[in-house]
Parts: structure tokens; sequence; C-alpha cells
């Protein structure tokens, strides 16, 4: 009989940091050249970058999806999996690293692994937000995991190790769903619905992320406003106010290229911002979606994962991923702004500040700099739902 093993990726996004006013350091800004040997992370940020987008690809055009809200975080994926490899081996092992868009002859897996470390240390130290990244393994009692492995993954993805009893389904549930809702302070609550008894570990990640913004918007200031959902569809929602200074750049075109262009060429300007007031909760199982995308052999007789244990077949049964975001006047997600509006002005007045107004479907991006990982992505169609 195949034993099973549960991957499972759990993240949370309550609110981000978004700068307002302009800055007197600059030490981080339009430095494109940072050396690779001082940040590990870099190796690998354009294929982390490429995942990213990828995934937002397959999950979107998804049937359910399409006309519905995205939002996900493409870094806790793909630490996940990056995490499931350290324990596969040969042919199960290439889909997992080409996956993730690495090439084996450009790059090392013991580089790849050091650079989610680097991640890992990077966003764990932040004083300035609520930020934690992390990992835990839960192991059933009678399952004896090669050393090795779970070395490496305290060490390169600074996991925790529980023994579970999964012959008890119920109790294994709750002791997963307890760790998975402290660690998201609440957000999450029920990440896993139901345990298979003869599941033999699950690999948990979670991704916590709450700030706020540099200049709240005034409650006061929050009005109903339509948003527009498509050429056919109007809804009322309550939209938040702002004028001041904010990083803007307006674009004509929208792809993985133009992102870093984006970061480099926004610049302060004065602005009346409206930004949807909204909650979402995501969920997708992505055993449906990551076979488009290459990585097959894991949930198939085919998985090698003898670099976890040799003991028993070893096989993943399932990839549950569920995101929240609550966006309200003291915090909200870091938006990427592509349009702007506004008239010209008559001789003799002067000129009105132009408005920003996300009104219509948008993207979100929620970047980290220093290792330039998208921590999460999406686009919101219909802020109401």
């Amino acid at each position: 009989m195949r034993v099973l093993l549960s991957l499972c990726a759990s993240l949370v996004l309550l609110w981000s940091t978004v700068q307002c006013r302009p800055s007197h350091d600059h030490s981080h800004h339009g430095n494109n050249n940072v050396s690779i040997s001082a940040n590990g992370s870099l190796k690998i940020y354009q294929e982390n970058l490429d995942f990213a987008f990828r995934l937002y690809k397959h999950i979107s055009a998804q049937t359910d999806y399409q006309s519905k809200n995205v939002f996900f975080s493409p870094l806790s994926v793909s630490v996940a999996l990056a995490a499931l490899s350290v324990g596969a081996r040969g042919k199960t092992h290439q889909q997992l690293f080409e996956g993730l868009g690495f090439n084996s002859t450009e790059i090392t897996t013991e580089e790849v692994n050091q650079a989610f470390q680097h991640i890992h240390h990077n966003l764990n130290e932040k004083t300035d937000v609520d930020l934690s990244l992390g990992n835990a393994l839960f192991i059933g009692q009678e399952f004896k995991p090669r050393p090795e492995f779970l070395e490496s993954m305290k060490r390169y993805y600074e996991s925790e190790g529980f023994s579970t009893d999964f012959s008890k389904p119920e109790e294994a549930k709750e002791q997963i769903n307890k760790y998975v809702n402290e660690k998201t302070k609440g957000k999450i609550s029920e990440l896993v619905q139901d345990v298979d008894p003869l599941t033999v570990m699950y690999i948990i990640n979670y991704i916590y992320f709450k700030g706020k913004w540099q200049i709240p918007f005034d409650p006061k200031a929050t009005k109903e406003h339509d948003f527009h959902v498509d050429d056919k569809t109007t809804v009322s929602v309550p939209m938040m106010y702002e004028e001041d200074y904010f990083h803007v750049y307006q674009d004509e075109d929208i792809s993985i290229l133009q992102l870093h262009k984006w970061i480099r060429s926004v610049a302060m300007m004065n602005y009346q911002v409206y930004v949807p007031k909204l909650s979402l909760k995501t969920s997708y199982e992505l055993k449906e979606i990551l076979p488009e995308m290459g990585i097959t052999d894991i949930f198939g007789d085919t998985a090698d994962l003898t670099g976890i244990s040799e003991e028993r077949k070893l096989a993943v049964s399932k990839v549950m991923h569920k995101a929240t975001i609550d966006m309200d006047e003291a915090g909200a997600t870091a938006a990427a702004a592509t349009g702007i509006g506004g008239g010209g002005s008559s001789a003799g007045f002067p000129a009105p500040t132009p408005v920003l107004k996300f009104d219509r479907p948008f993207m979100v991006f929620v970047l980290n700099g220093d290792t330039r990982s998208i921590m999460f992505m999406g686009k919101i169609v219909n802020p109401a739902k």
C-alpha cells in the first residue's frame, strides 16, 4: 500500500507598509548593482520572479478564477516546493528544480538552499514590520525520516518538527491547524480540512506580514464609490481616500520584464488616491496546477522521495494553499500604480491635483526589496466579494 506525503503551503497577509512621503535615506534606491556575495538570495531572484508569474498565469487560467479575485504568495509556494526538493532524488528532483525555474548547469542545489536560507533570515530579522516566514514538519510517530533531511530542513528552512499520530485523523488535524492558526495569528484557522490516516508527514510553510500605511487614511474620508468589475457590472464598495505624495509611475505595458522598470522609475508626486477597502480569503488546490508547470512525478508511483526516507514508498497527496488579506484605513497591501488620471490646465489657473482611482480591476504586488522576492501578488476583480 502506498504511503502518502501531504504538502501544504499556508500564508497570511494582513497589511503591508507603503511609503507615502519622500525619504531622506537613499541608500537602497536605484541600486541595481548589489553584490551577490553580500546577498545570496539574489542568485535566485530572477527565477523566483519567473515562478511567481508562471504560477499566477496558471491559477488565473483556471475556469473558476478567470473572472474572480486571485491572491496568493508565490514565495510561500516556492519555499514549500524547495523544501520538498531537499528530499527528492533523480527525475523527481529534476522536475521540482526545473519547475521552480532553476537550471542545474547554472546553479547547484546547495546554492538554491543557501539562497532560501538567506530569504528566511532576511525576512525574519525585519523590525519595522510584523513579518515571519517559517516551516514545520509534522511527522508520523512510526515514521523515521533521514537525519540529514531533518538537519537540512532545520538549517536552510528554519523548520520545526512535531510528532503526530496520523492514525487519529481528527487529533492530527487539530494539531496542525492549531499550529498554523497560532503562526498566522488567527488569520488561517483551518488549513487542513481532513487527514488521511496513511499520511506520514505534513510539510507546512507559513508567512505572516503586517504593517501600516506611513500616512493612514482618514476613516471619515471613506465613502461608497462605484467599482467597475467589467463593462456590464458595477458594484458599490467603500473607497478610502488620501491626497499626498506617492510613488507613481505610468506604463502601458504589463509584463514580468516591466516590473523592474516600474520599481526603478517611480517618482514622488502629489496625487488624490482612492483605494478600495476590502477583506478577501482565497484557497487553492495546487495538485491540479503544478503538473501544468512540469511538476508531475511527486504525485504518483514514480515519485522518488528517498532523500526523506527509504523505509517506505512516498508520494505527495495534496498541495493546499490559503491566503487572506485585509485592507483598511490603518494599513494595506502595496499596489503597483500603472495608470494616472488628470486633465490639463488653462493659463493663469493652477493645475488640479491628478487622481489615481482604483475603481477597476487591478493587480497587487507585495515586494521585498532586499531579496527582490514577490511575497504576495494577485488581481482584484471585485473588492465586494
